[in-house]
């Protein structure tokens, strides 16, 4: 059995697993990131590869790394990530130079999706789609069992479509109304201050701004509360329009939610699941399984590692060493 480590680079830890070529995670090591910097980051990102590798001992077949950003699948070089503020940042030559394994580096929400893919939900799907819902929307794209990287580098997007171009919020990219602005943890909580004026005896409204959390209102809509129920039912209106672009876009078999918002699972489910049929028109209704991803917080990194066991997040497309 191969083994492999893989990363999950967020914009506030880094994470580095051990992963076999079943999927299996045997062991994780994670570090919170108090330096952006480019220099900072590689060397934490190496550190925690390092221990991993220690448990892992001999016979390690490479290092993928999930990373934010658009990222040159042949040389691992991060061109653009607003997470990081880099711009043309060496990753995979910085990290090839610390270790003598092959290294491969591709955005994260499209490992993520190459995780969920072949070990996931999405296992023995042709055509599946992937969407994290946390503090925005990562995504990815599996068609004809390959997953779709662009002309660029940046298929699965998905986040950045607009679904209200004219009244939305404004989006962390600058534009208006996208699905991420939304529909994603983020969106939920700005519906409920969207909507707070209607309810001037809300409790919702005694939390504080910057602790108000997705959770705290999903939980308090499933408990009846009529502000939370009123941002719910505006975020899963906006979250349904995304998911019916989505179908016509790809008409995938499956598509997963990953990511916080997810932990809602059949609330969410139960409630998106028919405004998307009734906006669904030009393929059969119902014929897109929506459902909740398996792997987790883990997709990234076991997708991370599978980048490693094929050569590239689609095999051949990165270089590796």
């Amino acid at each position: 059995m191969r083994t492999a480590i893989g990363v999950d680079l967020g914009g506030s830890h880094v994470t580095a697993a051990v992963v076999t070529d079943d999927g299996t995670i045997h062991s994780q090591h994670e570090q919170d990131l108090e330096d952006l910097q480019f220099e900072a980051v590689v060397a934490a990102v190496a550190s925690q590869i390092s221990a991993a590798m220690k448990d892992a001992g001999s016979g390690v077949a490479g290092i993928g790394i999930g990373s934010p950003g658009n990222i040159d699948a042949a040389t691992g070089a991060v061109l653009y990530s607003p997470n990081f503020g880099w711009t043309r940042a060496p990753l995979g030559e910085a990290l090839r130079k610390k270790f003598s394994v092959p290294v491969f580096v591709g955005n994260d929400a499209r490992c993520a999706t190459l995780g969920e893919h072949a070990f996931g939900t999405g296992e023995g799907t042709e055509d599946f789609v992937l969407l994290t819902l946390g503090t925005g929307i990562g995504g990815g794209i599996v068609a004809g069992g390959r997953l779709l990287l662009g002309n660029r580098w940046g298929a699965g997007e998905i986040g950045h479509h607009q679904i209200r171009p004219s009244d939305g919020f404004v989006c962390g990219c600058g534009k208006i109304g996208c699905f991420e602005a939304q529909a994603s943890g983020t969106g939920l909580i700005r519906h409920a201050f969207a909507v707070a004026p209607s309810f001037p005896r809300s409790t919702l409204l005694e939390v504080a701004r910057d602790k108000l959390s997705s959770k705290k209102i999903r939980k308090a809509a499933q408990a009846g509360d009529k502000h939370a129920s009123a941002a719910w039912n505006n975020f899963i209106a906006d979250l349904a329009i995304g998911l019916a672009n989505v179908i016509a876009f790809v008409n995938p078999e499956k598509i997963a939610l990953g990511g916080g918002v997810s932990t809602a699972a059949d609330f969410m489910l139960d409630a998106v699941r028919g405004p998307v049929d009734a906006l669904t028109t030009m393929v059969p209704k119902g014929t897109t399984e929506i459902t909740i991803a398996r792997l987790g917080n883990n997709a990234g990194q076991v997708g991370a590692a599978a980048m490693v066991f094929r050569g590239g997040l689609t095999a051949g497309d990165a270089a590796g060493a």
